[in-house]
């Protein structure tokens, strides 16, 4: 566990998952109150806690911890935080609520569509429905002293993922609906699990650029300037990769071959394929799950114009 100071009231702490460091990103906003932006898993949540204890933050202080998705590696530790954060209320989809009170089935696809990456997150514990805020598209996160987050409906990566925009920075924490970000590289790359919806993913690229940003929060990973510039790289990203997964498929190429393709027309991957390949998780999911997305994609939607 590293802290990165943003600003004078945003620190980024990296929760070096499962080992892994420049993976994830959890984000701590200070105002008169304290908001933390993405959890990481179970396992990562003694990370967060001692980063707080470093900071000097009391843990009644914080007020809000604001996920983007449930998936596992961005929600999953929500629960076990509670535990130790007794005033934090969860914020996440109206969608992506229920399985934040009852995780089993979330615990379950999990280990299904994962398989031994689950092992690096650990399962996730129940939060208190009590504790639990649906959000909707738009509200507002007051903490005092000027910070504020505002929830910004994102779908596409997931039916249930949510950005937050913070207007002291003007910049946006998108989860993953704007890529992962290889802060070492400089590219981006897409991840886009199945079942991925190019044409609303496309659409809250779009409703992101609308508000300006000037820098993006990564969940993977970090602080990124040119926020704008990197939003639309990724569009055309997303938009490259759905052209030839449909190039692909019309020529009755399986995975294995469209995955070639990819390589050899995106650029950004070009530069990333040795990284990617030995990433303990990166290598099993970003040319492989994410490209299935959009072959199941493509495969029964038209592309988007």
């Amino acid at each position: 566990m590293y802290i990165t100071k943003l600003a004078e009231h945003l620190h980024l702490v990296d929760l070096e998952t499962g080992g892994i460091k420049n993976f994830f990103a959890s984000y701590i906003l200070k105002g008169k109150q304290v908001a933390i932006v993405e959890t990481g898993p179970t396992s990562s949540a003694p990370s967060l806690l001692a980063a707080l204890k470093e900071l000097d933050i009391e843990p009644e202080k914080v007020a809000y911890l604001a996920v983007s998705h449930i998936h596992l590696d961005h929600g999953g530790g929500v629960g076990t935080l509670a535990k130790h954060l007794p005033k934090a209320k969860i914020i996440v989809h109206p969608r992506g609520a229920p399985h934040l009170a009852n995780p089993e089935k979330l615990w379950l696809q999990s280990q299904a569509v994962l398989g031994k990456i689950t092992k690096m997150y650990d399962p996730p514990e129940a939060v208190p429905q009590e504790r639990i805020v649906a959000a909707a598209d738009g509200m507002t996160f007051d903490i005092g002293n000027d910070v504020k987050l505002k929830v910004i409906e994102t779908l596409g990566h997931a039916s249930h993922h949510q950005s937050y925009y913070e207007s002291l920075t003007e910049g946006i924490f998108p989860g993953d609906a704007a890529g992962i970000y290889l802060k070492e590289i400089g590219v981006i790359v897409p991840t886009t699990p199945a079942p991925f919806r190019l044409d609303i993913a496309l659409a809250s690229l779009d409703k992101l650029e609308s508000l300006k940003p000037k820098i993006s929060y990564y969940s993977h990973f970090g602080k990124a300037d040119n926020a704008m510039e990197k939003l639309r790289v990724y569009e055309h990203q997303l938009k490259l990769w759905a052209k030839t997964a449909k190039e692909g498929l019309e020529n009755k190429e399986d995975l294995r071959a469209i995955r070639e393709r990819i390589i050899k027309n995106d650029v950004a991957v070009q530069k990333a394929l040795n990284y990617i390949q030995v990433h303990p998780i990166l290598s099993e999911t970003t040319l492989n799950e994410s490209l299935q997305g959009f072959i199941d994609f493509v495969a029964n939607s038209p592309l988007p114009k």
